[in-house]
């Protein structure tokens, strides 16, 4: 939901860091792997029980990840495999911090089963929804290579939920609860979402 802002904003203030990219002879898809990488990090601290170096790795990787595009399409180095590339590897590194949370706090296993459980059905919706709006024509509502349906749950939430679980540790299961219901709300509202845009 809170996406499309950030890439709205992102774009006129990375040139700096897109330069560095290109004097460090990155490739758009070597900035996707540093993004996961970082995301790798973090999932490993909160495992360690290190929340501020979690919640620092994770951003950085966030950082990363959300400029990754913006070097590939100022470099015209788009590709289809880099979008690709960009959705799967979001995807390990969401689900790889809930492995960290898991290891953390086995006692909320119940929490980081349903997460990783709605987070399947969290991605599969967007991607078919995506796909269906695409071959129904419909105008995309962004410049992202591979093409997602809108959700109330994205990346930047992702993040922000993240961000509080680290932050707030007491507590840490009403978030829990709070997260897993956001993700089952993007799912259901997505589907309807399909339901009236796609029938027929």
């Amino acid at each position: 939901m809170i996406d499309n802002a950030f890439r709205d904003l992102l774009p006129g203030r990375v040139g700096r860091l897109i330069a560095l990219y290109e004097r460090l002879g990155l490739s758009p898809n070597h900035v996707t792997f540093v993004g996961f990488g970082l995301a790798v990090a973090a999932a490993i601290a909160v495992a360690l029980g290190a929340p501020l170096v979690a919640l620092s790795l994770w951003w950085l990787g966030r950082l990363a990840d959300g400029t990754d595009g913006i070097y590939a399409r100022a470099s015209g180095r788009a590709t289809r495999f880099g979008a690709y590339l960009d959705i799967v590897l979001d995807m390990a590194a969401y689900s790889a911090m809930v492995l960290g949370f898991a290891v953390a706090h086995p006692e909320l296993a119940w929490a980081w089963q349903s997460m990783l459980f709605f987070y399947v059905l969290c991605i599969t919706s967007a991607l078919a929804l995506g796909a269906e709006e695409a071959d129904a024509g419909q105008e995309a509502r962004d410049d992202r290579g591979l093409r997602l349906g809108a959700g109330l749950a994205e990346g930047g939430e992702t993040g922000l939920a993240y961000s509080a679980m680290l932050l707030c540790p007491g507590w840490l299961t009403e978030i829990a609860v709070f997260w897993i219901v956001i993700l089952a709300v993007t799912v259901v509202a997505r589907t309807a979402l399909a339901a009236r845009s796609l029938r027929g």
